[in-house]
């Protein structure tokens, strides 16, 4: 076996548990054990040294790259040089830092990589906001508005990042934390937390490039994916359980008769941590799943205060400006109070004619934007475009007024004249 190189003797405790998450499929059982046995730099002696080898469960395939092998060419001082450039902690259960709501209940993460403030997830209420991509305009609202409602109220809304449900919430809970920060500091407000599948400086999905920049801003990521990995199927799953295990409450707002909602869904419940669902309509696909988990006894939510009123917030100052969801589901208030409220378009915008000027891929767009603000993969689809040349033609109609646009959802604006 070749010697360690200086720079890895050099390095800290963190660099080594980075360095053990990184192992080709290494699983968090296997660290959460391994680090409680050992310390991160102990631990990779051993597996450089071949007495600490993958388990026989592996995900890796028979004949696959051994980890002795793998521990000897990877440059642990460059991993951790990589980390810090690029401002990534890391943490496990042993240290100080590591979300304390996973230390408790089964299955917590054995090495965690971050972006932003994870200390914001200690002494507050954490609510995780999840749902399916394929939601309905109706759920987005729902989602934003339900996000943005609970942040304002002193509340950390924990979710997964991706597109639909996910993405709305997030968006909302950043609205509500700009609006505090434009007031002269955060005062009560809480935050937000993306839970990611691939490493936290791998953007996925790609569309949510700037929703990713304002949650590390104003709230963090976090990961058990090493940092320069992409998302994998089988993360997604394991990521889920990450999300339950960091909130007090589970809300689906919208969710089919299966996919990745019912993994967190069914996370939270051998946590013994309560799941509400956002009631929907008999006819709808997209709401199939939150009514049967209201049939089985969910906690129904119809907006903020029945979430509030569920983890037991009866004195928050801002308590009171809490709105709920009455008609968030149909046409009118409900919707307005959300997302649209803060994007404010001219109520004529809709039947304004596109100069002259216009190509015919920027009117093609700017035909598939409301007045009630779209996210992109909804664009895409009204439009019928490449996703590529949708997000050009949204920059251009931006910057010349056509079209307002906030954390990833647009909707119509005034024609500026050119």
């Amino acid at each position: 076996m070749s010697p360690a190189p200086a720079s890895d003797r050099d390095a800290p405790p963190a660099a080594y548990a980075a360095a053990l998450a990184s192992l080709p499929a290494v699983g968090p059982g296997w660290l959460v054990e391994v680090l409680a046995r050992h310390s991160p730099r102990t631990a990779w002696a051993l597996v450089r040294s071949g007495e600490l080898p993958r388990p026989a469960r592996s995900r890796l395939s028979p004949g696959g790259p051994d980890w002795s092998e793998y521990a000897q060419r990877l440059d642990v001082g460059s991993l951790w040089a990589y980390c810090q450039q690029r401002g990534i902690a890391v943490t496990w259960p042993a240290v100080p830092g590591y979300p304390s709501a996973l230390r408790a209940g089964p299955a917590p993460a054995g090495v965690l990589f971050a972006y932003g403030d994870l200390g914001l997830l200690e002494g507050r209420h954490c609510v995780a906001l999840i749902g399916t991509r394929r939601c309905t305009p109706e759920g987005r609202e729902v989602a934003f508005q339900l996000g943005h409602d609970l942040c304002a109220a002193g509340v950390v809304v924990v979710s997964g990042l991706a597109l639909g449900i996910d993405g709305a919430a997030h968006a909302g809970a950043l609205a509500a934390a700009r609006d505090a920060e434009a007031g002269g500091g955060r005062g009560g407000a809480g935050s937000t937390v993306g839970v990611a599948a691939s490493g936290v400086d791998v953007v996925y999905p790609r569309q949510h490039a700037a929703l990713w920049g304002e949650v590390a801003r104003l709230g963090a990521i976090v990961s058990e994916t090493p940092p320069g990995s992409p998302a994998q199927a089988w993360r997604f799953p394991s990521r889920n359980r990450i999300i339950a295990g960091l909130a007090q409450m589970v809300v689906v707002v919208e969710c089919h008769a299966s996919g990745g909602s019912w993994h967190t869904v069914e996370s939270a419940v051998r946590r013994g941590i309560e799941v509400g669902a956002v009631p929907g309509s008999v006819q709808s696909p997209a709401s199939v799943g939150t009514n049967t988990l209201l049939h089985e006894g969910a906690t129904p939510v119809r907006g903020a205060q029945d979430v509030l009123d569920a983890l037991g917030i009866f004195d928050h100052p801002r308590r009171g400006k809490v709105t709920g969801m009455g008609t968030a589901r149909g046409a009118g208030a409900g919707a307005g109070a959300g997302l649209a409220a803060r994007m404010p378009v001219a109520r004529g915008a809709e039947p304004m004619k596109p100069p002259d000027d216009m190509g015919p891929l920027d009117r093609r767009v700017l035909a598939a934007v409301t007045s009630r603000p779209l996210c992109l993969e909804e664009i895409v689809e009204r439009s019928g475009l490449p996703v590529t040349a949708v997000v050009v033609a949204l920059e251009r109609l931006e910057e010349r007024g056509a079209l307002r646009g906030e954390a990833g959802w647009w909707a119509r604006g005034r024609l500026n004249a050119r």
